[in-house]
């Protein structure tokens, strides 16, 4: 049953008042189980669970008057009834599947709400991108609301992206049935200086009565930040320090605390709750960007939900962070996120409130998953065969176009480097002296000194920017290219030898956009992303066994860094401080303005 189809509750109350009251029976019984309340925050012993038209009827203590004779009763055997999981902020593109593969790999693990923010295939095919990954998401079995993409680009006259978003296209799908809201204000400059086309993104979206997700990527908690907030953004899931999570929330905004496959930002931010007792309900837990290998081995939201517990939250609190307070934050707490009559019913059985294995998800009253099984299917839509064909290189690039060739007459020069940090978002503008060598600068692994070049991918321009990066340790003659490059979804190449770089770059031109990576001459992993360069529609396990050779073969390359690939695709983030590469050149988005390679 799809989102679109499913009855809302004025529809069907008369069925829901006359199972409660037990003149009618119900679909589904739960006996035997010990209920966990997220509204009053308790364990409720024996309370049953009666559903009917995938809604909870009645919850109580008691539900013997709701059986009939073709109801189905259930023996929860003690174990633990708590809301099917909700992810407050994320981006299906990150796990590099399309929504229903995307879906099916969550789905065991218990989530059945997502709010997704499809601003990477915004860039690559603006609006109708977004169209298409609403419409697929309205296909799943679970609940998947939309965000509409807000900045695309990013940040204006910083990036060149395939498409823009503009305010009339926001206040077009504010009236898509699974439109929730506005995606993350990441252009915080421009709200911060009124900008009045980000202002009318946010205006269209308060008219519509929704919510604004936000973004502000800055430690300066003074003013600007201030002002930030008072432009309208809601939420921010781009902390990583207590005081970043405090400061959110005693301005009125919901701190959204991440843990995705690259960003560990619960543990440092999580003490506001557990340390200063700050109140809970104006936290939520997401995991922003997580992709197949983490999904297929570790878990989506059950992984976060542990993770918070494990750093010191009650797991009744955490629990909360990750069902009623997101739902409440969108203005769904009557819909869903709890245990309770009207909800859908979304519902997980599982035998310890710490570990959390995910035994049965019933979701809209269904069950969906038992014991990590999927046991529905997840509708696909018929991609569009030009949607499968969005990189444009222009040209056969060769070794040449990835040259940096050094001021003349100079021996020596100071250059700017993209300095990258494990398991964080933000990079490091770092500097080093390079030797000149036949008037180029060339990579220096020994200093773990790499270059990177930003490849135009959507206009066939020919477009090359290069310039160099530390942190990756690669070693001997490899490059990396990918076509997920956030948000404009360029193609970002990482490499040591010019030769390889060009190889890699050009064998993504073949796929149809994807990631590989060549040593020596030789190709040693590829995940094909045809669809926009983004997406893979085959299964996530299949994804996730290309994505695990991908890190077997960076590890090989020399590599040691916590899932690098992450920290790749991020190059190009302009939004994040402190340097990033565009296609026009080097970013400081510190001062968000662009700067040079030599100093």
């Amino acid at each position: 049953m799809n989102t679109a189809a499913f009855p809302s509750w004025p529809d069907i109350a008369p069925t829901l008042i006359a199972v409660a009251a037990g003149r009618a029976p119900a679909e589904t019984v739960i006996t035997g189980g010990r209920l966990v309340n997220v509204h009053t925050r308790e364990i409720l012993d024996g309370w049953q669970v009666a559903i009917v038209a995938g809604r909870f009827a009645y919850i109580g203590p008691d539900a013997s008057h709701c059986i009939g004779p073709d109801t189905q009763v259930i023996d929860a055997q003690g174990r633990y009834l708590i809301p099917g999981l909700c992810d407050g902020h994320m981006h299906i593109e990150s796990g590099q599947l399309t929504p229903a593969e995307f879906a099916a790999a969550v789905i065991p693990h218990g989530t059945t709400t997502m709010f997704v923010d499809p601003h990477e295939i915004a860039n690559v095919l603006g609006l109708r991108g977004v169209r298409l990954m609403h419409d697929e998401a309205l296909l799943q079995p679970v609940n998947i609301y939309v965000q509409m993409p807000s900045c695309a680009p990013s940040a204006p006259g910083l990036e060149t992206t395939g498409f823009e978003i503009t305010p009339e296209d926001v206040a077009e799908a504010m009236t898509w049935p699974g439109i929730i809201g506005l995606g993350e204000m990441m252009n915080f400059p421009g709200v911060i200086h009124a900008d009045p086309k980000m202002l009318a993104e946010i205006a269209a979206t308060q008219r519509a009565g929704k919510t604004v997700g936000g973004h502000y990527a800055a430690p300066d908690l003074g003013p600007a930040f201030h002002a930030y907030v008072a432009g309208g953004p809601a939420d921010d899931h781009e902390g990583t320090r207590e005081e970043d999570a405090v400061a959110r929330m005693r301005q009125g905004m919901r701190a959204m605390l991440r843990l995705g496959s690259a960003w560990y930002d619960v543990k440092t931010q999580i003490t506001a709750v557990t340390e200063k007792g700050l109140d809970s309900r104006n936290m939520i837990l997401c995991t922003d960007d997580c992709h197949s290998g983490t999904l297929v081995n570790d878990g989506h939201m059950n992984r976060v939900l542990r993770h918070a517990i494990d750093c010191g939250a009650d797991p009744l609190v955490a629990l909360q962070m990750a069902t009623i307070n997101t739902a409440t934050h969108f203005g769904l707490e009557r819909e869903l996120g709890s245990i309770a009559p009207g909800r859908r019913a979304d519902l997980i059985v599982t035998s310890d409130l710490r570990t959390l294995p995910i035994e049965q998800v019933f979701a809209r009253g269904v069950l969906v998953a038992e014991q990590g099984r999927l046991q529905v299917t997840c509708p696909h839509l018929d991609w569009p065969e030009d949607v499968r064909q969005t990189v444009r290189l222009g040209k056969t690039l060769t070794a040449d176009d990835f040259v940096i060739t050094a001021p003349e007459g100079m021996t020596e020069v100071e250059t700017r480097v993209i300095g990258v940090v494990e398991n964080q978002a933000p990079t490091r503008a770092l500097t080093a002296r390079m030797p000149v060598t036949d008037g180029q600068i060339i990579a220096d692994p020994a200093r773990d000194i790499a270059q990177i070049a930003l490849v135009e991918r959507h206009r066939g321009t020919g477009g090359v920017v290069n310039a160099l990066v530390s942190g990756f340790g690669y070693q001997g003659r490899m490059a990396l290219a990918s076509t997920v490059a956030h948000d404009s979804h360029h193609m970002i190449v990482v490499g040591t030898c010019r030769d390889q770089m060009a190889l890699a770059s050009n064998r993504l031109g073949e796929l149809g956009g994807g990631v590989s990576l060549w040593r020596d001459g030789a190709e040693l992993a590829h995940i094909a992303l045809p669809v926009a360069g983004l997406m893979s529609d085959r299964p996530a396990r299949d994804v996730a066994a290309q994505a695990d050779a991908l890190g077997r073969a960076m590890q090989d390359c020399g590599c040691s860094m916590n899932n690098a690939f992450m920290q790749h695709s991020l190059l190009a983030l302009v939004v994040i401080p402190e340097l990033r590469i565009s296609d026009l050149g080097l970013v400081d988005v510190t001062r968000f303005e662009r700067t040079g390679l030599f100093v």
